[in-house]
């Protein structure tokens, strides 16, 4: 590694070239403060936070994009530095609504975190009167511009991390506002929903639409069967809530809280990553096998869904008809287990706990009806569901493991993989390697389709067919792989996309880290690696069809994959929307 020798603070180091200021900072363990640097998404020096002194510069420099060379030497904590960045913050503190008591992000916001730590006066430049429109006009996303300090890490996020831009700064100087164009509100744009603005965010400017008053209800009506069911990544990342380090496994206590919450039932949503597994292998062969639309691209991630139809109208058929996992799930549920319990499906309220804001988009799309009523009542993130076990007062960290209520629960290792990019593929090839050629999965080298990567290939010799596959996690990845795709110079079969990069594990509805946390821990790997463990040391199960639930399911109800009633039950259709 070339290197180049600087001072810091009186002590000599040897840094990597080309670092910038801040990251020789890291590397001499001192943490600059940030608001608006996002490593890779958005480095503008906008909050002149990460001001320091360097010798022979004129002025204060910002350490988020200034370069380091050979021999310079650097202050990082002087008292003119300290003075300047406690005046920025109560700038921003003039311009931003101070209500941080019912503010969503209370206690996990970067802009009080740094406010408390400089001892900020949030009167001392007097204070703006906050009366800008709130837009809650989407079912997923609500943007509160009262609260943004024009950070800009939103719309790097939306632009330079998803490829989509439909947010961005509005007006100059001190009019300016983060909004879309032409004032339109954000459900009138082609906005996916897929949350990544929020997690980006650093303060309480944007968050979830909150349904948890509406799951409470339902738990408190007697005459209401409420059911939650969990999407594999949760378990990975709800313990952060709790200060848990990233990628902890708090499965049991997950189940435990959940069911001191009132639920009738707490089930694991990898019974219906299984089951769509099964469905979307038997709609692959059929179209190899019939000369159907090829490439077949994957149909779990709702904000990706939205993102081709928006975007790539002419490829919505080639996706899979299959409905998500939590759609299945939902729609099992009001029409196989509900007739079982002999339950009037209106009498059904279901809810999943998911990882993606896109998720409560979802819920609300035309064809997820399988029992004439919506096959999901409510959809909740990993934080929302955090939020509810906090009011309930329940100490999750004390709490004894349980395990998921079975049978229509249980779930495999190759559902367990779904919330990490390449996971359904995976999972996918392994049903195919043993229904097509009957290999065993484990002969199956998915190196290649493993790993965080933006975009991942991989070739499989399945009997007398070769099935050549692609991965692509984040839609700018997904826009430059179908580009490929409809010129030519990509010749796949089969196509898994998801919205967010890394995958679910990754996703808008996931917990909150802070800058100092993105920019230096690799949390995509990390949670990813607890659903490869699940996959290959807890659960029996590996692959999808030998799933002993989903074989009963089939016996009892569904008759075979791609059957006609499959077909009414677990099937979806999409709209070609455009720009």
């Amino acid at each position: 590694m070339d290197t180049v020798h600087v001072k810091i603070d009186g002590r000599e180091y040897d840094v990597p070239k080309n670092s910038t200021v801040l990251e020789a900072a890291r590397f001499a363990g001192i943490e600059i403060p940030t608001l608006c640097y996002l490593k890779d998404i958005n480095e503008i020096g906008a909050c002149r936070l990460c001001l320091v002194e360097v010798k022979g510069a004129r002025g204060l420099v910002t350490a988020c994009v200034y370069p380091v060379n050979d021999g310079m030497e650097i202050f990082t904590n002087t008292p003119k530095i300290r003075a300047a960045r406690k005046s920025n913050l109560e700038l921003l503190l003039s311009c931003h609504d101070k209500k941080c008591l019912s503010c969503i992000r209370s206690t996990s916001c970067e802009l009080q975190k740094l406010s408390n730590e400089y001892g900020c006066d949030e009167t001392y430049y007097g204070t703006r009167e906050m009366k800008l429109p709130l837009d809650d006009s989407g079912v997923a996303i609500i943007r509160d511009n009262n609260k943004c300090i024009l950070c800009r890490r939103c719309v790097g996020a939306c632009l330079n991390m998803q490829g989509i831009g439909v947010i961005g700064a509005v007006n100059r100087g001190f009019d300016t506002v983060i909004g879309c164009e032409f004032g339109k509100p954000l459900d009138q744009t082609s906005c996916i929903n897929c949350g990544q603005c929020i997690v980006a965010c650093p303060t309480g400017a944007l968050y979830e639409r909150d349904d948890t008053a509406k799951v409470f209800a339902a738990i408190n009506d007697p005459d209401k069967h409420v059911i939650i069911f969990m999407a594999p990544s949760v378990r990975a990342t709800i313990g952060e809530c709790f200060d848990y380090e990233p990628g902890t496994d708090v499965q049991g206590k997950l189940v435990s809280a959940a069911k001191r919450l009132g639920f009738d039932a707490v089930y694991d949503m990898n019974f219906t990553a299984d089951l769509t597994i099964v469905e979307e292998a038997n709609e692959l062969i059929e179209r190899i096998s019939n000369g159907g639309k090829l490439p077949m691209i994957t149909s779990c991630s709702p904000g990706w869904i939205k993102y081709c139809e928006h975007y790539f109208p002419e490829m919505v058929d080639n996706l899979s008809t299959c409905k998500s996992p939590q759609q299945m799930f939902g729609a099992i549920f009001k029409t196989y287990y509900a007739k079982q319990m002999g339950w009037n499906p209106e009498d059904v309220f279901t809810v999943s706990a998911i990882p993606c804001t896109a998720k409560k988009f979802e819920i609300g799309r035309k064809d997820q009806n399988a029992a004439g009523v919506p096959d999901v009542d409510a959809a909740i993130t990993t934080r929302e569901l955090a939020r509810m076990i906090k009011t309930a007062g329940i100490n999750f960290r004390i709490l004894p493991d349980e395990e998921y209520d079975l049978p229509i629960g249980l779930g495999s290792g190759a559902g367990a993989i779904f919330g990490a990019t390449g996971g359904v593929m995976e999972a996918a090839l392994r049903t195919a390697a043993d229904l097509i050629a009957h290999v065993p999965f484990e002969k199956l080298d998915v190196s290649s389709i493993r790993g965080i990567e933006g975009i991942k290939f991989g070739a499989y010799k399945l009997g007398d067919l070769t099935v050549n596959v692609a991965v692509a996690s984040g839609t700018k990845n997904a826009k430059k792989l179908l580009r490929a795709v409809e010129s030519g110079e990509v010749n796949v079969q089969f196509i898994e996309i998801m919205a967010c990069p890394g995958g679910c594990v990754n996703g808008g509805g996931q917990p909150v880290q802070p800058a100092s946390v993105r920019n230096t821990v690799n949390l995509k790997e990390k949670r990813a690696a607890v659903l490869y463990h699940a996959d290959s040391d807890l659960l029996d199960v590996r692959v999808s069809h030998e799933n002993s639930a989903v074989k009963k399911l089939y016996d009892e109800f569904l008759g075979k994959p791609g059957s006609h009633k499959a077909h009414e039950i677990l099937h979806t259709s999409y709209v070609k929307r455009g720009l």
